[in-house]
């Protein structure tokens, strides 16, 4: 960059960096400023970039800032100055010394003295800034990738961190690719083995590795710097398309497994905080349109992290449509989780709106039609619109099924009736006149919150290693530790922990909605008790691939149980009204321990339900008995017959590998009555038929 620079006009019909014939168009949205400074540099430490001034007079079209660059290509570095505005604003943080990211860059570089406290400083951070690049991220070869596009009665989420998947020496995955989009892709043969359909990574936007303002390491990704980069430290690949090629291969690799891939997305805030926190782009080219921001000019804080997005600008809502656009069209990703959801309903006082503009333009956008939406619906501040999301193609992470779920296996009172709603669907909640069985995502761990084994492990939490003193995470986990305290030795209380992990997987996955399993769930995954792991980047959050004989175990009951579900054997009832009406149809019924008499008392431990399988053309019977006590069943008939002989498939209370016959000959004939064991589930069939592929 020695000589001297040629530059044209440009446009802004592309925001961000293309390349064109002969050099690259920038174009960036800036509506209150007069003039910008775009800075080119030479490496990511150089101090002093080559300025191309840009004022409004020739660089400016409505509210776009454009400029054409003749002679520089892919790899170049650059950022942009705003060094004057039409007038001050106290909402705003309009700062001439301040180098900023370009928001729709697809690349960023930082420098090795990178510091995000150093970046939250007052003055200049052109030291220690962060740069974007350009790339030519258009130039890859997908060859005939194609969208598995399964339907969600046949789907089976795993919800993944990318490093914590392959990250533990113990994965076997070539050591520079473990922790990275590469080392997944070693690792499909174990997903095709557990039987998934779709797996949901935690945040792959670029993300700043800091806490706050702290050293504590932000391991979950929930604080993007951008919104349309994958982030690079999860590649094994560094070199300038290396990120974004990588993350493309293991899409691909996944779609010719016949797995979705779904992101975890973060909309509702950055990684720029509040006041004092650090400012990357959003806050240096229009504060108060990306920000939510009361009357004093104070940051709005509905995500406990500092800042809110003002989803209901047009310029924040079109970025976010067109980071969705980038991922789906240009990564093709098949669907994307959005965390806490709730607040893209927010209008720019931080109101709930029943009709919320961005939510419905997602719901509602032709380019998405394909693409998988599901909703947090919920947000830090306490909103809860579980069941009234704006929009009709989402889907939703039903806490509510996690909640009794939870209460009713550890053995807590009243919960029956709930419990019975939840294996339905929830048609309580979900009242629509076209009520949509998979309207509910269901789960019963997540990432937020005690892992499977440690729900039967701990009656507390135990996240004293997050320096936090134990204040952070949920104090209400619903958890037993079932007569110990963390790890024993115990037999008896480690077979009954395994029971009943058992019994939440097979609640979970035959259900009507769509369930998600937690990374590492299949194999009892512990993390000692932590319930709010964010902070930890080591073995606390990692998957130790070493199993003993339980965890092996665990591993063959999930792996046969996801069968059932990916197999079409739950119902695939398309309107189900209210639970009394539902108690009269034979497709879906009610039962306790006599046929079609569930018992709804306060003090009642057990439920049991048949249901039609359209696909193959059976009735299944379930009972779960969450009673410290054997319940001897009287088995019903088998809907429309006389016939009350059925075929056992499944019973926790039976160690494994016998707790599960999938194949048809094995299944043993049961007729008249049964005894369900203590805390134990049943599944049988009208006929013998064969549950694994």
């Amino acid at each position: 960059m020695n000589k001297k620079l040629v530059i044209r006009k440009g446009h802004c019909m592309e925001l961000g960096a293309t390349i064109e014939n002969g050099g690259v168009n920038f174009a960036i949205y800036c509506k209150y400023a007069k003039q910008l400074e775009l800075l080119l540099f030479k490496s990511p430490t150089d101090l002093s970039p080559a300025v191309i001034k840009l004022p409004a007079s020739d660089h400016r079209t409505s509210y776009y800032f454009h400029v054409f660059v003749e002679g520089i290509t892919e790899g170049q570095l650059y950022a942009w100055r705003v060094v004057k505005v039409f007038r001050q604003d106290p909402a705003q943080r309009f700062d001439p010394t301040k180098v900023l990211l370009d928001p729709y860059c697809k690349r960023i570089i930082f420098p090795d003295n990178y510091s995000r406290i150093a970046n939250m400083m007052a003055g200049s951070n052109l030291h220690c800034c962060p740069k974007s690049v350009v790339i030519d991220y258009k130039k890859y070869d997908w060859e005939d990738d194609r969208h598995p596009n399964t339907a969600l009665s046949s789907t089976v989420i795993y919800e993944m961190h990318v490093k914590g998947f392959t990250a533990h020496p113990s994965s076997k995955v070539t050591p520079e690719k473990r922790g990275t989009y590469a080392g997944i892709i070693e690792k499909i043969p174990y997903l095709k083995e557990l039987g998934v359909t779709a797996i949901e990574l935690l945040p792959v936007f670029q993300f700043d590795n800091h806490v706050a303002d702290s050293d504590r390491t932000n391991y979950w990704g929930y604080d993007p710097i951008s919104f349309f980069i994958p982030h690079e430290g999860y590649s094994s690949d560094k070199s300038l398309s290396g990120p974004i090629n990588e993350f493309r291969d293991l899409v691909k690799a996944l779609h010719k497994a016949n797995i979705e891939v779904y992101l975890d997305v973060v909309y509702n805030h950055t990684s720029e905080s509040g006041d004092g926190g650090p400012t990357f782009s959003f806050k240096g080219l229009s504060n108060k349109e990306y920000y939510l921001m009361n009357e004093n000019n104070e940051y709005l804080n509905f995500t406990s992290c500092g800042n809110t997005f003002n989803a209901t600008t047009p310029v924040a809502k079109k970025i976010i449509l067109d980071s969705l656009l980038f991922w789906t069209q240009e990564m093709h990703v098949d669907g994307f989780r959005f965390d806490l959801a709730s607040i893209l309903s927010r209008d720019q006082k931080g109101v709930p709106q029943a009709e919320a503009p961005t939510l419905l333009a997602i719901d509602n956008d032709y380019r998405f039609a394909n693409i998988k939406i599901i909703a947090e619906a919920w947000d830090a501040a306490g909103l809860y619109q579980v069941g009234n999301l704006p929009g009709d193609r989402w889907r939703e992470w039903n806490g509510q099924f996690r909640d009794v779920a939870r209460r009713f296996v550890k053995g807590d009172p009243d919960q029956v009736k709930v419990l019975a709603q939840r294996i339905m669907g929830s048609p309580d909640i979900y009242t629509s006149f076209a009520f949509d069985p998979y309207k509910s995502l269901n789960f019963v761990t997540c990432h937020d919150g005690f892992t499977l084994w440690d729900l039967v492990s701990y009656d507390k939490k135990h996240n004293e290693e997050n320096m936090e003193d134990n204040r952070d995470g949920s104090d209400y986990n619903f958890s037993w530790n079932h007569g110990a305290e963390g790890e024993t030795k115990n037999k008896t209380i480690n077979d009954l922990r395994l029971k009943q992990s058992k019994n939440f997987m097979l609640m979970n996955m035959i259900s009507l909605g769509t369930p998600m399993i937690t990374m590492g769930d299949e194999i009892l995954r512990t993390q000692h008790g932590n319930n709010n792991a964010y902070c930890q980047d080591n073995d606390v959050s990692y998957m130790n691939w070493n199993l003993n004989a339980r965890q092996k175990e665990m591993f063959e009951f999930t792996r046969k149980v996801t069968r059932i579900r990916s197999q079409n054997v739950p119902p695939q009832a398309q309107e189900i009204y209210t639970l009394e009406d539902s108690i009269r149809f034979n497709q879906f019924c009610l039962h306790g321990a006599k046929p079609y008499l569930p018992d709804f008392s306060y003090d009642s431990h057990s439920i049991g339900m048949t249901y039609y399988s359209v696909t193959h053309k059976v009735y299944v019977y379930i009972f779960f008995n969450a009673y410290w006590e054997p319940i001897k069943l009287e088995l019903p008939n088998v809907p429309n017959t006389n016939i009350n002989s059925w075929y056992k498939v499944v019973d926790t209370s039976i160690a494994g590998p016998n707790d599960h016959t999938p194949l048809a000959k094995d299944q043993i004939q049961v007729t008249g009555e049964y005894v369900v064991q203590p805390r134990s589930s049943v599944i049988m069939l009208s006929e013998r038929m064969n549950l694994l592929n």
